[in-house]
């Protein structure tokens, strides 16, 4: 069903039909199904402007048309309708259709809705709301756009100051899964196991229903992710071949402080301007993240030193693996240091994805610390403290901290509890259930 057939059956409240809703009907037809949980728990009934973006295969547009049938039963027939930018030409035809669609609105209709899916796939897409906005076009419309472009939509949400309503809060991060819905549903099942399934997923819900049905994730999935990243750049300019070579990079220095210029030179890069391009890019597109040393007296990151390079999308990290691995018996055979990278990225992740769910202003903040001595693996927004041991540790190992640190406290993620008055040792599905509790993490959560 094309887009005015949709709308048309919008307007006239027919939304018992299976082909309005493709995504839907894809959606409830998997053996499992999860909540989508990234910030936006109910959409606002004041006009405005609401960008959301994420990386593919994580929900989005399916997430969108759920949000569109529930405008109509809540409020009724003429209340919402719905654009499509992959079937949109340029910035001008999206500016004409959402002109067109105004006068369709319900006239008693107490919201008006309009989502438009894959806004990013039109360039300067920014430039047509701006100027329907600023001729009073979409004063009493709610806008809700989606795009996988992430760089597109975070530098459009910047080129739209004063016009996107009066609402608390506009840009959100699509996250993944959350690993108190995967732990509910397949606990039972996959046991003490459960986390590792959930790191290869990568909290994505497509690949989080395959590896419970046939225990791996298959080859499609990856060659998806790799295609959308691919994409990304290329869109940009940037070469397969460096993109490739960068990757590759990233997992022999992954943990390790790396400055862009070793970077540069170790993936055959130009200089370190242009590595710092690719990451830059990688970034936009919620996929790696440089992390960089916490000065814990100026209480600032030092980034004219080295930078660690976290993946924050496990997904993308696995499509591009030089190794890739698909199963949970995979993971189980890798050897401990490599066990310890994986585990430190779903850490990274998570961190990001907490931060992205709660609306921190730069959820990228996510730095590490380190001394002559020692080393912290991250520091997030709150300088929260956070370090990561595959296998058992104690309290002896960290009994340099208290005199480091007499003011904080440290969360150490790994294989097995304590607790001391400042650190607290949890293991890794201890650190995933608390799902961005404050200090002291619960023991157990409850996931009934």
């Amino acid at each position: 069903m094309d887009v005015n057939a949709r709308n048309d059956c919008l307007a006239r409240g027919e939304i018992d039909r299976d082909e309005l809703w493709p995504r839907i009907v894809e959606f409830e037809a998997r053996p499992c199904t999860f909540r989508f949980s990234f910030g936006l728990d109910e959409l606002p009934e004041d006009p405005g402007v609401i960008l959301i973006r994420g990386p593919r295969q994580y929900g989005k547009s399916t997430w969108l048309e759920l949000a569109l049938r529930e405008t109509i039963e809540a409020y009724g027939p003429g209340s919402a309708y719905i654009l499509n930018g992959d079937e949109l030409t340029d910035a001008d035809d999206l500016e004409g259709n959402i002109v067109d669609l105004i006068p369709m609105f319900a006239s008693g209709a107490p919201v008006r809705r309009l989502f438009i899916d894959e806004i990013t796939a039109l360039p300067q897409w920014e430039v047509a709301v701006k100027r329907l906005a600023d001729r009073g076009v979409l004063r009493d419309v709610l806008l809700v756009t989606t795009g996988s472009r992430a760089t597109d939509i975070r530098r459009g949400s910047e080129r739209l100051p004063g016009r996107k309503g009066k609402l608390a809060r506009t840009d959100y991060l699509f996250c993944g899964v959350a690993y108190k819905d995967f732990y509910t549903q397949f606990h039972r099942e996959l046991g003490e196991d459960t986390w590792i399934a959930y790191l290869l997923s990568g909290g994505s819900p497509v690949a989080a229903s395959e590896i419970w049905q046939f225990e791996r994730i298959p080859a499609y999935f990856f060659e998806m992710i790799r295609d959308w990243v691919i994409g990304e750049m290329a869109r940009s300019g940037r070469s397969r071949q460096f993109l490739i070579a960068l990757m590759r990079t990233l997992f022999v220095q992954g943990g390790s402080r790396t400055g862009y210029l070793k970077l540069a030179r170790e993936s055959g890069l130009a200089n370190n301007t242009v590595a710092s391009g690719y990451i830059e890019q990688l970034s936009d597109a919620l996929a790696v993240l440089p992390s960089y040393q916490w000065d814990h007296n100026k209480d600032m990151p030092q980034q004219r030193k080295p930078a660690k390079f976290h993946f924050v999308n496990l997904s993308v990290a696995l499509a591009f693996a030089p190794n890739r691995i698909a199963s949970v018996h995979e993971f189980k055979q890798l050897p401990p240091a490599e066990k310890g990278r994986w585990v430190e990225w779903l850490v990274a992740q998570e961190l990001f994805r907490r931060q992205a769910i709660a609306g921190i202003d730069d959820p990228e903040t996510i730095w590490y610390w380190a001394s002559k001595e020692h080393e912290i693996d991250f520091v997030d927004h709150a300088r929260r403290l956070y370090e990561v041991k595959v296998g058992g540790t104690g309290p002896r190992d960290f009994a340099w901290f208290p005199r480091t640190f007499p003011d904080r406290e440290l969360v150490v993620i790994g294989g097995n509890e304590f607790e001391t008055q400042q650190v607290k040792g949890l293991t890794v599905e201890q650190f995933l259930l608390a799902d961005g509790l404050p200090h002291p993490y619960p023991g157990e959560v409850d996931t009934s």
